[in-house]
């Protein structure tokens, strides 16, 4: 029988459709390793289409569709388990992280008040012995305490009189006790390095501040020397923590050419389940002839690396400091603006930084340089352009890393070089501090990112942890509504839809690394990294995603976390895989 094309319906045209592909499905490669259905999932594809199921074999999505179609691609062998309505998306990304935590030190993360801070530092004090050095971690910020301050010398002073305490805060600063200054001899005749400020209460006495090159006036007690392998198995039980929050692949923005070697084995060994763009450290103050070298010396090629681990250029080439720091062409607001002279500070001189920078472009790798003023976003530029005139970068996806405060001018500089920006949940921690070092109309236009996206400039998202803790749902949250934990909404005129929310967590990472083609994305042919969510992220009120639970992390085709929620709702569990393996050094199959 022949049917005319205008008697065909939509849905039975759809089904003749599908029914072809399915019977390709099964001839090409045999049935899928496994079937999810009845579920809502969010493919953030280029319509942000919805879907109901989808079909995986290996590490790969091979359909996307309705339940009833996409479960009659099943084979005897196929795995089909029933989501019972809940949500699926993409997997989620950060793509700023440095590390999932603040290190060994004094935890300060869970502390709400400035007495939580004293006494946890004061426990640690009690248990020294006289020639110990405290140091805290630094998985924490002001933001998230009562009293939104941190601690000072006369604060510190009063749990610790005799053991020298040093408390890290950010990226970017020291508060030392009266002890620790003693130890490393810093008066109030200690001249600040350039690009460091050494801050005072207002009687002129030290406060105990080091910001920025000021801190290489201590020389902290250097960490417990791991080996190779207690590395690697502290690399593993830190993205075991990453999925267990939904992140499927980050970015690490600065490191050696060891991270990077050392993450290259685990892939080897097959241990590797976070996807990974690995960015090199480079010093920008540094002669440009001795950059060269130390780049050569490393014998990798600029974006080298597949679907696991890729080289994502040099990162964190900095030219400003962090909130405390940042540079600006105005001056802070007072206190901090001393008079009108503050206005942040500049780490890297322009001309050390140009010159650097055209070497590195010459190298043939990319740059993503740390800048978070305006005057720091028109160094880079400067330093881009100059690069630029020698060697094209547009269309190589050079970009910036944080860019909080950019002027109109500089968004169409950014705009002509073609730049990503690398952009992070700051405010959502450190709005309060924000504000009183800045005024709340600068602390309100803190990473603009709807500006940027309406300028045509693409955008991803990320945390800076440990500067910020990682959530990933906590970027989607503060994007949707420039909420803060404990400063209310700031730029309220900044807040982004939830589609480009879950774009930015989601695709726009791989748009870093040329790889939007193959990831970032529930469709046919792309690699399976997903997450299943217990609601409906692009309906569900916002304070819900703030604090909502991840119940399943899947990273090409494998389970990697399950929450027993889940597990009791589907019958679905991750096995331990890291617990049981046998040896490190054999290469085996995570399954």
């Amino acid at each position: 029988m022949f049917w005319k094309l205008g008697t065909f319906t939509l849905p039975l045209l759809a089904a003749v459709v599908f029914a072809a592909y399915a019977q390709g499905i099964r001839t090409q490669n045999g049935p899928p390793d496994s079937i999810y259905y009845n579920g809502h999932v969010v493919t953030v594809d280029d319509h942000f289409s919805y879907a109901q199921a989808f079909a995986i074999r290996d590490d790969k999505f091979v359909a996307v569709g309705s339940s009833k179609d996409v479960r009659k691609l099943a084979g005897s062998r196929t795995k089909l388990i029933d989501l019972k309505g809940l949500t699926v998306t993409p997997g989620l990304t950060d793509n700023h992280l440095h590390s999932a935590g603040g290190g060994p030190g004094v935890d300060l993360s869970r502390s709400r008040t400035l007495n939580d801070v004293l006494k946890a530092i004061g426990d640690r004090v009690k248990e020294s012995k006289p020639n110990d050095v405290v140091v805290t971690n630094s998985d924490w910020n002001e933001g998230q305490l009562k009293e939104q301050r941190v601690p000072l010398r006369r604060d510190l002073d009063t749990v610790s009189a005799s053991i020298p305490v040093v408390v890290i805060r950010g990226g970017h600063e020291f508060i030392l006790n009266s002890a620790a200054l003693a130890k490393w001899n810093i008066t109030t005749n200690t001249p600040a390095p350039e690009g460091g400020r050494i801050s005072r209460y207002d009687d002129g006495e030290l406060n105990g501040e080091l910001v920025d090159r000021a801190r290489q006036l201590v020389y902290l007690p250097p960490p417990t020397k791991r080996s190779f392998e207690d590395r690697i198995r502290d690399q593993i039980a830190e993205y075991d923590e990453l999925h267990e929050a939904g992140l499927t692949a980050v970015r690490h923005p600065s490191g050696s050419i060891e991270d990077y070697r050392l993450r290259k084995e685990m892939e080897k060994r097959g241990v590797l389940t976070m996807r990974i763009t690995q960015l090199l450290s480079v010093d920008p103050r540094s002669e440009p002839g001795k950059i060269e070298e130390e780049v050569k010396s490393w014998d990798v090629n600029p974006d080298e690396g597949d679907a696991w681990i890729r080289i994502g250029g040099i990162g964190e080439f900095g030219v400003d400091g962090g909130f405390e720091g940042g540079f600006m062409s105005q001056p802070y607001k007072e206190p901090f603006g001393e008079g009108g002279k503050f206005r942040g500070l500049q780490t890297v001189p322009q001309d050390t930084y140009t010159a650097n920078t055209k070497v590195l472009n010459r190298l043939g790798w990319r740059v993503f340089s740390h800048a978070v003023g305006d005057a720091a976003i028109d160094e880079v530029l400067t330093g881009y352009e100059a690069a630029n005139k020698e060697k094209s970068i547009i269309g190589r996806r050079w970009g910036i890393e944080h860019a909080f405060i950019p002027t109109p001018d500089e968004i169409a500089r950014m705009k002509k070089l073609s730049l990503f920006l690398s952009l992070q949940n700051h405010l959502y921690v450190a709005g309060p501090s924000l504000v009183k070092y800045w005024g709340i109309e600068r602390a309100s236009l803190t990473t603009p990112v709807k500006t940027y996206m309406e300028a045509g400039l693409p955008v991803s998202g990320g945390t800076d942890s440990p500067v910020v803790p990682y959530p990933p749902l906590w970027v989607f949250y503060h994007f949707i509504t420039r909420d803060t934990i404990s400063g209310g909404v700031l730029g309220p005129n900044q807040r982004i839809s939830r589609e480009d929310a879950l774009r930015m967590i989601t695709r726009n990472h791989y748009y870093l690394n040329f790889q939007e083609d193959v990831n970032g994305m529930i469709a046919p042919g792309r690699y399976a990294d997903l997450v299943v969510l217990p609601e409906d992220i692009m309906t569900a009120p916002a304070k819900d995603i703030e604090k909502m639970k991840i119940m399943m992390t899947m990273v090409g085709g494998k389970i990697v976390y399950t929450d027993k929620k889940f597990t009791a709702l589907t019958g679905v569990s991750a096995r331990d895989t890291h617990a049981k393996m046998v040896g490190l050094n054999a290469a085996r199959q995570i399954d």
